[in-house]
């Protein structure tokens, strides 16, 4: 694959980003993709190497070598469509995926690994660029319903699949745009929201309906209809009229922080931080917005959406940005004859951290202390982990000024609800039971009713997402027509 020589004879080249002075001006996407010639180098680069471990770190198998050697050859037709053959939406992947494909690289044992992900992003957006994405309209309809369940990359791979396949699908999203956490959770600087538009556009082409505004099943407990959608519609309704029911909405029930002063105002969730600047840049008006606007701000979590907090809180000009982490900090570099071609623990800086942010680890929040109702400071303990347990260290406290508190310790479950109200079996985490093997794979326990991506498994990466709305898609399609010519 590539050039036989190629590992030998080139490096790695990373894409580029603007600079930080003008980037944190602005929402938009700073990424500077790899030309055609840098993407061909890089195509080079790809081993002969035998057992494609790339392939398998992709969690929707990506036919990576090929692609790659495509890119070296030229060859930019054949490049998307042997990537659109295995994933819908590489100009999501290409932007917002870890790349765990990257880590399994052979050529990443003792050196630097294939730049897949630059080369991902370079050919689905030449594809664009060329008009070589069309809608696939399906040759025939079968006449089966199906409704699909949250917007999010697994219910719109899994919609697509299905509406190839050629049933009549409709997608239930409860905000008033498609695009799940796509849309409301990922800032626009790491992806604009014009790359979901165009696919949807694609896919009402290929027959899928949308309704935006429309929360399935009932209210969770204390919230508002204004706050959610428009319009209720039940589990039974669904069940009636439609031959299968797909839920695939998002792990959004955020982990909470259990100590004192929690509820003083000046407190939030990133997920009520995050999805009101979305909102702005799309043109909305957002009473009250949260802002970072001059604020000692403090991100309690050092994940990817705590990554986030920090480059949205940096664009709105506070005054200083601290992200805790409980864990310890990880090494520069892993060990890669022990970790390879696993996904390593290594300390990764984001281009959120590039932008100004002081990070702390090992590290556990004590108190939030407040003045008149209103956050004013935080009290930390530094621990040190021992047999698996976090210990805290003696005369290690630490007052830090907050004015505004970001919880971004990850998500535990699927929003109870929507389970709740189809009377769905949960797993032990509080996720939708349902098996990924099998006749009855991504079924739920209750009939004609199933369940794929972060509502099944719990939070994890788009490319998870993405392959488990195609495997579904598959599982439904078998159900409803006996048998299914979908790839899995």
């Amino acid at each position: 694959m590539g050039k036989v020589t190629g590992f030998l004879e080139y490096e790695r080249l990373e894409e580029g980003y603007a600079p930080v002075a003008e980037r944190v001006k602005h929402y938009k996407e700073f990424v500077i993709g790899l030309a055609a010639e840098d993407a061909k180098v890089q195509g080079a680069r790809c081993m002969d190497c035998g057992i494609p471990f790339c392939n398998n770190g992709c969690p929707v198998n990506n036919i990576i070598p090929d692609f790659n050697d495509l890119v070296y050859r030229g060859d930019w037709k054949n490049a998307i469509a042997v990537l659109h053959s295995t994933n819908n939406f590489p100009e999501f992947t290409g932007r917002i995926c870890p790349a765990p494909c990257e880590a399994a690289c052979t050529l990443n044992i003792n050196s630097d690994a294939v730049g897949i992900k630059s080369i991902e992003h370079a050919i689905i957006d030449r594809a664009w660029a060329e008009g070589w994405v069309k809608p696939q309209v399906p040759s025939r309809k079968t006449g089966k319903k199906v409704a699909v369940v949250g917007s999010g990359p697994a219910g719109l791979a899994a919609a697509q699949q299905l509406a190839r396949a050629g049933h009549d699908v409709t997608v239930f999203e409860k905000n008033d745009r498609i695009g799940g956490l796509l849309r409301y959770g990922i800032p626009d600087f790491k992806m604009e929201k014009s790359h979901i538009d165009r696919r949807v556009e694609q896919m009402q082409a290929e027959g899928v309906t949308f309704r935006t505004g429309v929360l399935v099943g009932h209210l969770p407990e204390g919230s508002k209809v204004t706050n959610w959608a428009k319009e209720i519609v039940s589990a039974e309704q669904l069940k009636s009229e439609f031959d299968a029911v797909l839920l695939t909405g998002g792990a959004e029930q955020s982990r909470d922080l259990p100590v004192p002063g929690r509820d003083l105002d000046g407190v939030h969730f990133a997920m009520e931080f995050l999805p009101q600047q979305n909102k702005v840049n799309a043109g909305d008006k957002v009473k009250g917005q949260l802002s970072a606007a001059g604020k000692h701000v403090i991100v309690i979590g050092g994940g990817d959406t705590g990554s986030d907090c920090v480059g949205t809180s940096n664009r709105h000009g506070a005054k200083s940005v601290v992200q805790f982490e409980l864990m310890p900090e990880p090494p520069e570099s892993e060990n890669k004859p022990l970790t390879w071609p696993y996904w390593p623990i290594k300390l990764r800086t984001s281009s959120s951290h590039e932008e100004g942010c002081e990070r702390e680890f090992a590290i556990s929040t004590k108190e939030l202390i407040g003045e008149k109702g209103k956050v004013k400071a935080l009290k930390t303990v530094r621990i040190e982990w021992q047999n698996g347990k976090p210990v805290e260290v003696a005369g290690s406290e630490q007052t830090w000024p907050a004015d505004l508190v970001l919880l971004a310790m990850g998500f535990v479950s699927p929003v109870s609800s929507i389970l709740e109200a189809f009377g769905i079996e949960k797993d032990a985490r509080g996720n939708a039971k349902a098996a990924t093997e099998g006749a009855a794979s991504y079924k739920t326990s209750v009939d004609k009713v199933f369940a794929a991506g972060d509502m099944r498994r719990g939070q994890s990466l788009v490319v998870w997402a993405i392959r488990e709305g195609r495997q579904a898609a598959r599982a439904v399609d078998a159900f409803l027509m006996g048998a299914s010519e979908l790839p899995r």
